[in-house]
């Protein structure tokens, strides 16, 4: 289990340094204004505390090409990497914490 907590990018290197440095990393791509993303801010510490997966926000909003690269149409879209490799995706709003820690768990 990690004790990292939720950590925060906002360019896509940022992003692409912790996809090579750990194996199973859940992404929720959110901006500033997102009241759902907010909400969501108590769930994923739950998700970083109970999982093995390293759990990350990124606020893209310095690198939109990072929105297109991974066809975000809506916050908060919840993308699961495992090794490095999108495996997973999730973009239905609010996500209650045993849906987004089962989630972040599936292979």
């Amino acid at each position: 289990m990690t004790s990292d907590g939720v950590r925060t990018v906002d360019t896509r290197e940022q992003l692409d340094t912790l996809l090579a440095d750990h194996e199973r990393v859940l992404v929720m791509v959110r901006t500033a204004g997102c009241t759902i993303c907010k909400s969501m801010s108590p769930i994923l510490d739950g998700v970083a505390r109970t999982t093995d997966a390293t759990v990350v926000e990124f606020n893209p909003r310095t690198d939109l090409d990072a929105v297109a690269d991974f066809a975000v149409r809506s916050v908060p879209t919840f993308l699961l990497f495992v090794d490095g490799e999108l495996v997973d995706r999730r973009a239905d709003g609010f996500v209650p914490s045993e849906d987004l820690t089962a989630f972040a768990a599936s292979d």
